[in-house]
């Protein structure tokens, strides 16, 4: 069973119940959700970020939930991830951490 997920009031549809792409309660557009996601995530600041083995985007690295919001200092301020490029959201994934 397909499941998709409304990023805006976080509610979860079955595809059953679903009409023309829209969320019954907020009326904006939803999204598949990928196989590997809760439901849920209860966690409100981490400091790493991990990356869904089936879908390839971020998600917690405590519970496993897509809804995150990524914020890097990568170009000199904090920016949030979603709106980079492509080529620059790859090379923030294969960055290597080190704690010294």
């Amino acid at each position: 069973m397909t499941r998709y997920k409304c990023h805006v009031c976080k509610l979860i549809i079955n595809e059953e119940d679903l009409e023309d792409g829209l969320c019954p309660v907020c009326h904006k557009q939803v999204v598949e959700m990928c196989p590997a996601d809760v439901p849920r995530c209860s966690h409100d600041v981490v400091e790493t970020i991990a990356y869904c083995n089936v879908c390839g985007e971020p998600v917690c690295p405590i519970c496993g939930s897509h809804d995150v919001v990524q914020i890097s200092r990568v170009t000199g301020y904090l920016q949030e991830v979603g709106g980079w490029n492509a080529g620059k959201q790859q090379e923030l994934k294969d960055r290597h951490r080190w704690n010294i």
